[in-house]
């Protein structure tokens, strides 16, 4: 048996593309925080809300559940930075415990809810027919309703709780991200090598998933950050109305609900931190998704 030796002279210049490529990636992120500082504010954002909920049992002072009566509405100080509520519970450890909540119902249901909406889209746009045809029928049913209340009616009928909740906000984003998905699908699908695809004999689901789906992801991606925060402003309202999380689950439409009028005069911080940090979060998505659709786009990436 013969052993070839490895070309000295390609193994060379891949160890010296590697370097190449992250010193790309790297220019890109600088690029991108040169060219959109508020899209990099927002991210920012959105990152420290993220790391605070996956590290929320190491930040937090004390138990969000945890009662003490010793200390009730207390306001801001040493012992509790940003006060406690009328249970004595401590605000700030509360709202790092709420960022979790929010973030998994709003990403979970963006995701879940886009990805359905997606491949349905992109599959109305590909059979066309009767098939587009009463799919769009039931996407108009549906898009007749608010978010909010095609959310209120879906917790109605399953219950409350945090996956229930998930499912609430997930079924109303499908018909949105169906609706846009498949007018970007139509054009790729009269697109020369979807046709090709079809007379090499590829499947159905092979064309869709493997050649529009991909081509489709663009405005896909911008609008999967609106999703985010669409859908945590959806999960702070069913908190608030009492449909949506329950105690002593900690959640930021729950704080509000619990502080946001009764004692607004007396104790405002119980209603003012949750209120920011709901404004906050859905601020740095809306940024982060604005500056992500400028990079995409090409008219606007070159303005």
């Amino acid at each position: 048996m013969t052993i070839v030796a490895p070309n000295r002279a390609a193994v060379a210049g891949l160890v010296e593309e590697l370097p190449e490529r992250k010193r790309s990636l790297l220019d890109v992120a600088l690029n991108f925080c040169r060219r959109q500082p508020l899209g990099t504010f927002g991210l920012a954002i959105v990152v420290i809300m993220f790391l605070a909920g996956i590290s929320a049992g190491w930040i937090s002072p004390y138990d969000p559940e945890e009662n003490d009566f010793n200390a009730m509405m207390e306001a801001p100080s040493w012992a509790h930075v940003l006060g406690t509520d009328q249970l004595g519970r401590d605000i700030f450890s509360r709202l790092v415990y709420g960022a979790r909540t929010a973030l998994i119902v709003g990403f979970s249901a963006a995701f879940v809810g886009g990805a359905i909406g997606l491949v349905l889209g992109v599959s109305s746009a590909y059979f066309g027919g009767w098939f587009d045809l009463g799919f769009q029928r039931v996407l108009d049913v549906l898009m007749a309703f608010p978010l909010i209340i095609l959310a209120l009616a879906v917790v109605a009928v399953f219950g409350t709780g945090v996956f229930n909740v998930i499912l609430a906000i997930t079924i109303p984003l499908i018909p949105r991200c169906g609706r846009v998905v498949r007018a970007s699908a139509l054009a790729v699908r009269e697109i020369p090598y979807v046709d090709a695809a079809r007379a090499l004999g590829f499947g159905h689901a092979r064309i869709v998933l493997r050649h529009m789906v991909p081509n489709v992801m663009a405005p896909f991606l911008i609008m999967l950050s609106a999703f985010v925060g669409q859908a945590i402003l959806a999960e702070a309202s069913l908190s608030y109305l009492g449909l949506g999380v329950q105690e002593p689950v900690p959640a930021w439409g729950l704080m509000l609900q619990g502080g946001a009028e009764e004692y607004a005069t007396t104790a405002p911080w119980i209603a003012v931190f949750p209120g920011l940090a709901i404004m906050l979060t859905v601020l740095g998505i809306s940024l982060f998704g604005d500056a992500l659709r400028d990079a995409i786009d090409p008219k606007l990436r070159d303005r």
